[in-house]
């Protein structure tokens, strides 16, 4: 089988480091999604282990079309009688991007109508109740190239589990993983987050660290398709739980002026099963301080078109500048979408990053390099 997973802007690259560090073959980038080859253990072992991936998605058939006879005829031979069961639900949708087929709402009805057309022929029967499992196919055309594709994870695979209740503006899960894997978050780091929020990016240093799957407590879409093999699901997944590091001397501490959002986040650490290696306390960024060794600092601070004006947020900016001090063994690793960050830090980083959070393009800012250099 052939797989895409679709990825947040920036982190293609990271995707594509991760699966093949799980095994998996003929790993390829592309714009917005990473694409692989494997078998059924593969689509679970993409599932349960991928921090940053959106969403993992079996690849059926990619072609041109520029017009709705070729689109049907094209959707038509596909085996959709492998995938889809005579009593499964099997709605359409999909994106239109630079392309003649412009029209979504069309090409979704013309998907639907090929897609029903070969399980009739293959079924031999008039009339579908799609009353039992859901198969969501999913549809890309980009450039008039397009991508015929099934849902397999359901969810989103940012939600983790952990999180159903958050602050008013959380990190997304995926983009919080890959601050922390670009901190170099290992099983012995001490990480500090001086605006921790509901403990998102504490969580996701937490669950690396430790070596803890994000997928490994949840469900997928797939798991309750017919033509797969659930013993190797369970397999994959027991084969995650055996590789966890939960003895490790990994630490992390979060702070946030708001009492509530400590709570929301003690409630999180604790639903992620990684509460006794993270301290929660009240503090403000006026007030912060550490005397670690070592130690990674990670953070998201509030900005001007979240939850603060612009002035108050760069006045945070400066007061960071202050207490994020440059010494041997320490980074900071901070996202931002304010082009003036830098200025107000009063420093140039080591090193920029640009991603996104979710719709707003940020930078994330890295310093590493000591007083000593």
């Amino acid at each position: 089988m052939r797989f895409s997973a679709p990825c947040l802007l920036g982190l293609e690259g990271l995707v594509a480091n991760e699966l093949k560090f799980c095994g998996i073959e003929n790993v390829k980038s592309e714009n917005g999604r990473v694409l692989f080859e494997g078998d059924v253990s593969t689509l679970a072992r993409a599932n349960i282990s991928s921090r940053y991936a959106e969403r993992i998605l079996i690849l059926l058939d990619e072609f041109n079309a520029t017009d709705f006879e070729t689109l049907f005829e094209k959707v038509k031979k596909i085996p959709w009688q492998d995938y889809i069961g005579i009593n499964d639900a099997f709605p359409v949708k999909g994106s239109s991007v630079s392309s003649k087929l412009s029209s979504v709402p069309a090409c979704q009805k013309i998907i639907k109508k090929a897609v029903v057309e070969k399980l009739k022929e293959r079924y031999n029967v008039s009339w579908f109740d799609e009353t039992q499992t859901l198969v969501q196919i999913q549809f890309l055309i980009f450039k008039d190239r397009v991508s015929i594709m099934l849902d397999t994870s359901g969810a989103g695979l940012h939600k983790r589990g952990y999180r159903e209740n958050s602050n008013s503006a959380p990190i997304r899960e995926t983009l919080a993983a890959a601050m922390v894997d670009l901190s170099r978050v290992r099983s012995k780091h001490t990480v500090v987050d001086p605006f921790c929020g509901s403990g998102t990016i504490l969580i996701e240093s937490a669950l690396k660290a430790m070596n803890i799957m994000p997928g490994v407590n949840r469900n997928f879409a797939f798991e309750e398709w017919g033509f797969i093999d659930k013993t190797l699901v369970e397999e994959e997944r027991e084969r995650a739980k055996e590789n966890e590091k939960r003895d490790c001397d990994f630490i992390a501490y979060g702070y946030d002026i708001d009492s509530r959002a400590l709570s929301l986040a003690k409630e999180n650490a604790q639903k992620a099963g990684v509460s006794e290696k993270i301290v929660f306390s009240q503090r403000d960024i006026n007030d912060f301080e550490e005397d670690f060794d070592f130690c990674s600092v990670i953070t998201n601070p509030p900005y001007g078109e979240r939850m603060l004006d612009i002035e108050k947020a760069r006045e945070i900016y400066g007061v960071m500048g202050k207490k994020f001090l440059q010494k041997p063994h320490h980074s900071y690793t901070i996202i931002s979408p304010d082009e003036e960050f830098e200025k107000c830090f009063e420093r140039v980083a080591d090193k920029k990053r640009k991603l996104y959070n979710g719709m707003i393009k940020c930078n994330v800012f890295m310093y590493y390099k000591g007083i000593d250099g």
